[in-house]
């Protein structure tokens, strides 16, 4: 066990890397967090911040004298840095599982080799590919990048057949896949955190709604059957064991309007649709993120409230800046924001959490409170 006291690594500097930085200094930890944005919003809450590349070798070199332990905060951290600082210093997520999750490719291939179901896809990886992967998936479909794409970035829909070659030159003609898009219900979203023996515990499902590709709120209690709840936590257990998987990670599903669960995407890491647990759980996934990484018995995941959380993007300060006395006035609301200096169109800048005893009128209140904005 690494114990209170001890100075742990974050690889990357965003506002995941900042929630979990607040959660290690409730528990007594310091934290050495590498990023090379010099104004991050983790390096800023960190004891100490490298403001260096992830490949610097002056930087790997220093976490691993300083740290007891390193994770990371997203998915694109080179795996060829993971492995490396694992020579020395204990990593969680590891290097393969990370190399999973940053492709596509891979990542479906893998999920499909579990035995577990997405939605029909094809690999396009030239202008050669392109008229099997769409006899294969037809339309409408999405292609996607294969490499460096979220919150609906790095993505084409398309509508047509003639549709894909431009699709595919505009994405730069590198490797994608081509995914046929399928008749939505919902979709839900399992984050668990895995422990180094193998025990396992899932937080509660949230149910997803996006907007322009990104997050827009999240709902939890998910409202689908146990059935579907159960069904996609068995999913996101199975994936987490088959990656021998050690830390937090979520797993994103559509649920058909005929009933069938797809795993839609892995994500090595805490997720933004389990903010809410901050708030709503007895244990925070930034908490479970630090107990997985240190060998500390995993938290207790109950859900102490349903709870509705909303994302709040640079959009919101498009004229001016946002009346926030509003949300302190709202009842069973709880404001995060994630200390990011330039709000953008589309950026995270931070989010908020409305509790209730219904779900549904903490839904309501969340949409009046937002609009209140």
């Amino acid at each position: 066990m690494i114990l209170p006291g001890a100075t742990l690594g974050m690889l990357g500097g965003g506002q995941l890397g900042r929630l979990f930085t607040l959660a290690a200094h409730d528990l007594g930890y310091r934290v050495v967090v590498l990023d090379p944005d010099p104004d991050s919003p983790a390096g800023r809450v960190a004891d100490e911040h490298l403001h260096a590349s992830y490949s610097d070798p002056w930087a790997l070199e220093r976490m691993t004298q300083e740290c007891a332990a390193v994770t990371t905060e997203f998915e694109n951290i080179p795996a060829d840095t993971l492995e490396r600082l694992a020579e020395t210093v204990p990593v969680h997520p590891s290097a393969d599982a990370v190399r999973t999750a940053q492709d596509r490719i891979r990542e479906k291939t893998f999920i499909r080799e579990a035995g577990l179901p997405t939605a029909p896809f094809a690999v396009v990886r030239s202008v050669d590919d392109l008229e099997a992967a769409i006899a294969e998936v037809g339309v409408p479909a999405i292609l996607k990048r294969a490499a460096l794409g979220y919150d609906g970035k790095g993505q084409v829909r398309i509508g047509a057949a003639d549709e894909l070659a431009p699709a595919f030159a505009l994405l730069g003609e590198v490797p994608c896949v081509l995914e046929r898009r399928v008749e939505l219900e919902r979709e839900v979203s399992v984050v668990l955190a895995r422990g180094g023996q193998g025990e396992a515990l899932c937080f509660p499902l949230a149910e997803n709604e996006h907007r322009g590709g990104i997050l827009d709120v999240s709902i939890v209690p998910a409202r689908v059957s146990e059935r579907v709840a159960a069904q996609a936590r068995a999913m996101a257990l199975s994936l987490a064991e088959r990656l021998g998987y050690r830390g937090v990670m979520a797993v994103e599903f559509f649920l058909t309007r005929d009933g069938d669960l797809l795993v839609n995407e892995i994500a090595p890491r805490p997720h933004n649709s389990g903010h809410y647990t901050i708030d709503a759980c007895a244990t925070s996934q930034f908490e479970q993120q630090l107990r997985a990484l240190c060998g500390l018995p995993l938290g207790d995941v109950r859900l102490l409230s349903p709870v509705v959380m909303v994302n709040l993007l640079g959009d919101l300060w498009a004229e001016r800046e946002p009346h926030w006395e509003r949300i302190f006035a709202a009842e069973g609301a709880r404001l995060h924001l994630y200390g990011k200096r330039e709000p953008r169109p589309g950026r995270k800048m931070g989010h908020f959490c409305v509790l209730d005893g219904d779900a549904e009128r903490a839904l309501q209140r969340a949409r009046d409170t937002f609009a209140a904005l």
